[in-house]
């Protein structure tokens, strides 16, 4: 393993990015992990050591990351998991995303003048969508894992019991969202004088760890019956929520065809609606391969992204969303006659938004990502949300599930400013057993037998980040690791506005970009957090990385068949089964 250091500026700060380059040697042993936590990476490549699969590590990663990234994913969210199985080259979505409640209505978040009331469909129980975490969990034991599912949760119930220690970017959103707060989940996340905790301070969840082994014991019933749905069903209608158990019982995870293209000779496997991901990856790629983007200036280069950034936005305003209740035509929007007529449009000025159509919602500030590789081939690119941090900001007293916030994912209101003042569409309006659209972008490319697997947290900004990153990668602009520590900008068609993170821009790009009509926004904050593994079609070679911004964790290594370390605690569970 070679370690590269590397030192960036950001926001004035100067970050000393020890980042892993690993060299893998051409053995076919040789796993590559790279999550938000150590401790999900760990658990990870725990369950690879016992003898699983990388989809075995996926279910184990995604339960620890609801243990130790409480304020991103969880038992009360959902998530997209993108499957590659190598043994039939067999590739599909898990679609986990949550679920409208039966009784959600278009105008739920809406007063008697039709306008929308101000943070209900942010926070509290109204707030949260029927979860979809735990049942992608057994739907990807059951039908891609080698191992049974309550081998497969044993580390994050360790993680659960044991604790974990408190971490700055913990500590940062959690204090974003301590208003917020129910008794539940200040009892559990906040120290004993209702104060945030000091870093290193260590959270254990008794009661997370009671819910997940329900969840091993009993599989789905586990989770949407019985014990854990009681204590959730009494938490969200004690409260204003509208669930029920027919909900809980409706839930279904679907298999999604994921939405394909190319670019410059490679294939770009990616998420599938409703996630507009996938669609606005393609399209944006598509616009940009008429551009010989290599023989541009830099600054010209991210002019012609940022106007395909603006098109692409503007069409997953209009016309995306959950296409089991709306008609997409999604073969035209990925289409390369329809990239071809956007891209005529483009000029070398900014084309203001105001000149298009509607405008988009937006959505949370918080998700977490994961991508693996094992040693057979089979792979797994993640993206998981709770929406905000810590979702609607309620855990249901006794489970230590924190709900989510996904119903702010729709448009409160087609036509009608939301909360941010943008407006939604038809397309996203909210109805009974719809799933809102995200944004999240989990995405294999696929490249003469090389392959890239990434994805990124990061709300709105995720299919900007995971475009740059692709592009990155394919016109070989640097390292792994530099892809990941680069200045990131971002155009969402609506507010017409490029943001951009500290040294995205230099400051004579900048006056340029003014003086082309673009509204710059500096952010005082740096943000995602991308995780990526590649292989060398070559010689089997593996990297992984993760985004220097924060916590995560990328590794290379061949696991070495172990015992599980819980087996006393695996016979208990197996005998209640």
């Amino acid at each position: 393993m070679k370690f590269r250091p590397a030192v960036i500026l950001l926001g004035g700060f100067f970050y000393l990015l020890s980042l892993p380059l690993y060299s893998a040697q051409q053995d076919k042993d040789r796993s590559a992990i790279a999550s938000a936590h150590p401790l999900a990476t760990a658990a990870g490549f725990e369950i690879l050591e016992q003898g699983g699969n990388a989809f075995d590590a996926a279910v184990a990663i995604s339960a620890t990351l609801a243990v130790v990234e409480p304020m991103g994913s969880g038992l009360g969210g959902g998530g997209f998991w993108l499957l590659h199985r190598a043994s039939d080259g067999f590739q599909t979505m898990l679609d986990g995303r949550e679920k409208a409640p039966a009784a959600a209505t278009r105008d739920m978040y809406l007063d008697k003048q039709g306008k929308v009331i101000d943070r209900l469909s942010l926070d509290g129980t109204l707030a949260a969508a029927i979860p979809g975490l735990p049942a992608a969990l057994v739907h990807l034991a059951s039908n891609y894992g080698s191992l049974p599912l309550r081998q497969s949760l044993l580390p994050a119930i360790r993680a659960a019991e044991k604790g974990f220690a408190v971490y700055p970017r913990y500590q940062q959103l959690l204090e974003f969202r301590k208003p917020y707060l129910n008794d539940a989940a200040k009892e559990i996340f906040l120290n004993k004088s209702g104060a945030v905790p000091a870093v290193g301070a260590v959270i254990r969840q008794a009661n997370l760890a009671a819910t997940l082994r329900r969840l091993a014991i009993g599989q789905r019933d586990g989770f949407y019956k019985g014990e854990t749905a009681n204590k959730l069903l009494d938490a969200v209608n004690s409260s204003g929520g509208i669930w029920t158990q027919a909900d809980l019982d409706n839930y279904q995870v679907v298999e999604r065809v994921p939405v394909t293209g190319n670019y410059r000779g490679a294939r770009i496997v990616t998420a599938a609606l409703p996630s507009s991901g996938g669609i606005v990856l393609v399209e944006i790629l598509n616009i940009l391969s008429g551009f010989d983007l290599d023989a541009l200036t830099p600054l010209q280069r991210k002019q012609k992204i940022i106007e395909a950034m603006r098109l692409a936005y503007r069409d997953r305003a209009e016309y995306l969303g959950d296409d089991d209740f709306v008609q997409v035509d999604q073969s035209r929007l990925i289409s390369m006659p329809y990239a071809d007529q956007l891209r005529s449009t483009i000029t070398d000025r900014a084309i203001p938004s105001e000149f298009l159509s509607d405008r988009p919602v937006p959505e949370g500030q918080d998700t977490t990502h994961f991508s693996v590789i094992d040693q057979q081939g089979n792979r797994v690119s993640a993206t998981l949300s709770i929406n905000y941090p810590f979702g609607s900001g309620v855990v249901a007293a006794g489970t230590g599930v924190v709900l989510n916030n996904e119903m702010d994912d729709f448009a409160a209101s087609p036509g009608v400013e939301n909360v941010y003042g943008l407006i939604g569409s038809e397309a996203n309006a909210i109805e009974a057993g719809k799933r809102p659209l995200s944004s999240m972008t989990p995405t294999f490319v696929e490249e003469n037998g090389t392959v890239l697997v990434v994805g990124t947290p990061g709300g709105s900004r995720i299919i900007s980040m995971v475009l740059l990153a692709v592009l990155d990668y394919l016109h070989g602009r640097g390292s792994i690791n530099d892809w990941l520590a680069r200045g990131r900008f971002h155009h969402q068609y609506y507010p017409d506005v490029v943001q951009f993170e500290p040294g995205a821009f230099s400051e004579a790009e900048q006056a340029q970009l003014s003086n082309l009509g673009y509204e710059l926004k500096e952010l005082q904050r740096i943000y995602g957090n991308m995780h990526v593994v590649l292989q060398n079609g070559a010689d089997g070679s593996l990297q992984a990385a993760s985004d220097p911004r924060w916590l995560g964790k990328a590794e290379v290594k061949s696991p070495q068949r172990k015992q599980s370390k819980d087996v006393d605690e695996l016979k208990k569970i197996g005998a209640s089964q």
